[in-house]
């Protein structure tokens, strides 16, 4: 038993051939009527194509012109909460983008001065509240007005990208390890031994400094065991140890208090007595 059922519509192009005794209106009026005019096929085209089941059900056409109605509205309002959410996705990470956390008035840090080779370097540093770095300043000696500009200025493109949200480590892997001079032996930081240029040992400072990060040291960390051993505080020592982190350099402590900080319980008890 045959179970479907092949529709196939073509365009077809073809003339009719009449001869005519006298050529007039009259004449070329019956031509339409005539019969006994020569057929002949010029062109026959492939227009469409259906199909069909044998015996198909009104109601079944129904449930699924139906099904495709739901289907394609339930798709379009998928995709539209899809680029509403993307919309207010991208409006939100442009304005977090734009943002700029502005350095407080009364801020921390720390200076570092180092000699790389026979130059001078200064580090200045500022913190916010909660010790994260926020700005750089360098000054250096024996060097020409255009490269102490070039280092201001460049000090500066560096804390307003750090303000913006710029991850200091960003900052760390593209200075490190570049070369130019001055370069040599470090004199004065007891960290950095070497440097292969002046951004070289400044991010390598920052990087030990705010990030703990002991693969960039040139020397280990002084009484690092012995904090690991002494995992036991009181709870007044970590009460204290809390001041003493809002009112302290991150960066000068190397983002370690209790190693820098020589005796807390001595200056838990002058405070006290201070009460």
């Amino acid at each position: 038993m045959k179970k479907y059922i092949v529709e196939t519509y073509y365009t077809c192009t073809f003339k009719t051939v009449h001869n005519l005794n006298d050529l007039n209106d009259q004449e070329l009026n019956k031509v339409d009527q005539r019969t006994d005019g020569k057929v002949e096929v010029i062109d026959v085209k492939l227009n469409n194509r259906k199909t069909r089941k044998i015996g198909i059900d009104k109601d079944e056409i129904n449930k699924t012109k139906n099904e495709k109605s739901i289907s394609n509205k339930i798709s379009n309002n998928f995709e539209n909460q899809i680029k509403s959410q993307k919309s207010e996705s991208l409006n939100n990470f442009k304005i977090k983008n734009n943002a700029r956390f502005k350095m407080p008035d009364r801020r921390k840090g720390y200076i570092q001065k180092s000699q790389i080779g026979d130059h001078k370097v200064y580090l200045h540093t500022g913190e916010y509240d909660d010790g994260k770095i926020g700005e750089i300043f360098i000054d250096t000696n024996k060097e020409g007005e255009l490269v102490k500009a070039m280092m201001n200025n460049f000090a500066i493109a560096i804390s307003l990208g750090l303000q913006y949200g710029v991850p200091l480590e960003e900052y760390v892997d593209a200075f490190i390890d570049t070369k130019f001079e001055p370069s040599g032996n470090v004199i004065g930081n007891d960290r950095i031994l070497s440097a292969s240029s002046i951004l070289d040992y400044i991010f390598r400072e920052l990087a030990i400094s705010y990030q703990n990060r002991e693969d960039l040291a040139h020397t280990p960390s002084i009484g690092e065991s012995e904090l690991n051993n002494d995992d036991q505080t009181s709870e007044d020592q970590n009460k204290f140890l809390k001041i003493v982190k809002d009112i302290t350099s991150k960066g000068f402590v190397r983002n370690n208090y209790k190693k820098n900080l020589v005796d807390l319980s001595d200056i838990k008890i002058s405070l006290k007595g201070k009460k």
